[in-house]
């Protein structure tokens, strides 16, 4: 497994493109390359393999455990979603985003939620100019790369709204005029679940923007004892400038334009519609899922499957990523709730009951 820079383009040619165009790995564009494959009914998705392996690495130079975490956000950035970190304080979701940032050959902007948070804060607004007797357009922090939004519950409803354009088609319009965001455009938003002083609920339109809410635990005891005896000499976490950029933009739309051609069967788009029209049908739950979570599903089953090196989805693979995109769309019904029911409860429920393809 290559763990710097120079090991990962030995293996991933560079293409002579411009940034944020180019869509392949090599020299050969990547639509003849799997043209080629799917005659061969053979897909190299070796490279997808070895980007996301490259950037886990890095990642484990500072984060211990957290696999689901780095897997997860992996398949977000590869799919083009976006992903929602949920976790009690200290168990490194910002540090974890900030150092998967780190990583990439990209612009990094972060933005921290606070209730007197206005949209134009983030999205940015026109300013008059003395000058030349125009309007011109400061662009908000939201124009960037890599966004980590902190703590997005404390923000109001407007400023939320204010997210809607942006996280599904990747432009802002102010004033009428339309400004598109540069590729890649990944948002990683933090929330915490135990505080609700100051904090405000997200809508349900806000929440489906999401590909993944990743639920973080604590770390089991043997983590615990590994982070205290990595950081027992290095109290301002120094460590953190060891992580490399390895992955340029030109890499990661080539590895989503690989993932995009790796083979799902009809029988599992039938599993995973299965699996949806459930959620609109059950008992436990008040409101079911969208199509948007279906796509979500069948997406990220995809991208898992190319980051393990097969160019064809499995059952594991939809069962897998199911609960991360199902558990913030679908809400539960007013008896489940008093019982102590949760949405993963209820999504492992459907899991068992919906017959598995052979």
């Amino acid at each position: 497994m290559p763990h710097n820079e120079d090991e990962l383009n030995d293996s991933i040619e560079p293409v002579n493109e411009p940034p944020n165009e180019v869509t392949s790995l090599s020299e050969t564009p990547v639509e003849s390359t799997a043209t080629s494959a799917w005659q061969t009914n053979r897909l190299d998705l070796s490279k997808v393999q070895l980007a996301a392996d490259t950037i886990k690495s890095e990642l484990k130079k500072v984060i211990i455990g957290q696999e689901n975490l780095m897997d997860q956000m992996l398949i977000g950035l590869f799919t083009g979603g976006h992903v929602l970190l949920e976790g009690v304080p200290g168990i490194a979701k910002t540090l974890t985003a900030n150092l998967l940032a780190k990583t990439l050959k990209t612009e990094f902007s972060r933005i921290q939620f606070t209730p007197d948070l206005m949209p134009t804060d983030v999205v940015g607004t026109n300013v008059y100019n003395l000058q030349n007797s125009k309007f011109t357009f400061n662009a908000g922090p939201i124009f960037s790369n890599i966004i980590l939004i902190d703590e997005i519950n404390r923000a109001p409803a407007k400023t939320q709204a204010a997210l809607f354009e942006v996280m599904e088609e990747f432009q802002v319009t102010v004033d009428g005029e339309t400004y598109p965001m540069k590729f890649p455009f990944f948002v990683i938003a933090t929330q915490n679940p135990i505080e609700q002083e100051g904090t405000y609920k997200l809508p349900e339109a806000q929440l489906d923007r999401f590909l993944f809410k990743i639920t973080l635990e604590y770390p089991s005891l043997e983590e615990e004892r590994a982070i205290l005896g990595r950081f027992r000499n290095d109290f301002k976490l120094s460590q953190k400038q060891n992580v490399q950029a390895v992955i340029s933009p030109t890499e990661i739309k080539a590895c989503q334009t690989l993932i995009e051609q790796v083979q799902i069967k009809d029988e599992l788009l039938d599993y995973i519609a299965a699996i949806i029209h459930n959620t609109r049908n059950n008992k436990d739950l008040f409101l079911g899922a969208s199509p948007r979570a279906s796509l979500a599903i069948m997406k990220a089953s995809k991208a898992y499957a190319a980051m393990n090196n097969r160019d064809f989805v499995t059952p594991d693979d939809i069962r897998y990523v199911a609960q991360p995109v199902l558990n913030h769309r679908i809400i539960l019904s007013s008896e489940r709730e008093i019982d102590g029911y949760s949405t993963k409860d209820v999504v492992a429920d459907i899991l068992k009951k919906i017959e598995v393809p052979r």
